[in-house]
């Protein structure tokens, strides 16, 4: 049975639709860096997904090639993520996508090394004749943040955002985006295959003590 971070790491990837408080540790991804309206069909969100991916299972099926990561066993590739903001704006203004600055992302399992992401790279771009090098290994100390598991459209993602920011507050603490921390979104579903009311979409936003 492949391993799977969703069902193994329950308390970040599939929170219930309340707020909570969760802290999250280090962690190393596979980033890609961008700008504008990530449901523009020619722009560069969409370039990003396919490069992650090329990459991802470049990684996962290193098995079958003369390539041995050291510690290596099989698992699920995990949930395509992204970091969002716009510059010179406090939070997300919905209604200007164009605005959009994200870092799209996907877990690395933790055997994975900058030595076997790098042959990745190489061993991707020599098979499938694409430029992988806007891809980056990425590592991540998101640390002390409050989630909610967020069902229905993104753009009614407002509304799950005030109640995460309540309950924060309630609970002690401060809202603490940053240009280090930023708006965090897992996405669980396949938005071109889901019904968009039933889309599900962890969003979790960095917090501290007051």
């Amino acid at each position: 049975m492949a391993f799977d971070f969703k069902k193994e790491y329950k308390e970040f990837y599939l929170p219930k639709d309340q707020p909570g408080i969760v802290d999250v540790p280090k962690t190393n991804y596979l980033a890609v860096r961008g700008q504008g309206d990530p449901n523009d069909e020619n722009g560069e969100y969409k370039q990003t997904i396919g490069l992650l991916y090329g990459i991802a299972f470049t990684i996962k099926m290193s098995k079958k090639t003369d390539h041995r990561i050291e510690g290596y066993f099989d698992y699920v590739v995990p949930p395509l993520e992204g970091f969002w903001w716009q510059e010179g704006i406090e939070g997300i203004d919905y209604g200007h996508k164009e605005n959009f600055r994200f870092i799209s992302i996907l877990r690395l399992p933790d055997f994975v090394t900058k030595e076997d992401f790098d042959w990745a790279v190489e061993a991707a771009t020599r098979k499938k004749k694409i430029d992988f090098s806007k891809v980056e290994f990425f590592t991540y100390d998101e640390g002390l943040c409050v989630q909610c598991m967020h069902i229905g459209p993104y753009d009614d993602e407002p509304a799950t955002v005030e109640k995460m920011h309540a309950y924060m507050e309630e609970q002690g603490y401060v809202l603490d985006i940053t240009d280090q921390r930023m708006h965090h979104e897992i996405y669980l579903s396949d938005a071109r295959k889901t019904d968009p009311q039933k889309l599900k979409t962890v969003i979790r936003h960095p917090i501290k003590r007051i």
